[in-house]
């Protein structure tokens, strides 16, 4: 008897082309005109996003948008944080921006 097989032994080895130089998985590039935001202030913003995702104060939050979450908060009378409508404001159509943090979980 030789070595154990190994499920891994069923299939051929692949191997993958490399990208052109200084092209990265993941990322996309910047749009013409565009001045890209720094990371830090983009992620202090999304982190203000989030904890008002979390606070339940201002009510739930699965199956709207941040903005009309902000909104029926204001109109409660709930007083909703300021910096987060003007968020909201600067990044219109931005999916990280505008949907909570559970946009993706059915309701």
């Amino acid at each position: 008897m030789g070595r154990k097989r190994l499920i891994t032994d069923s299939y051929p080895v692949v191997k993958r082309k490399e990208g052109p130089a200084g092209h990265s998985k993941g990322e996309l590039a910047p749009e013409l005109g565009e001045e890209p935001q720094s990371s830090k202030e983009e992620a202090a913003e999304l982190e203000l996003l989030r904890q008002f995702d979390l606070a339940w104060q201002y009510g739930p939050c699965t199956g709207i948008t941040r903005l009309q979450r902000w909104l029926r908060a204001e109109q409660m009378g709930l007083e909703p944080p300021p910096a987060v409508r003007q968020v909201l404001k600067t990044h219109p159509g931005d999916p990280r921006f505008q949907c909570s943090l559970w946009h993706l979980y059915p309701l």
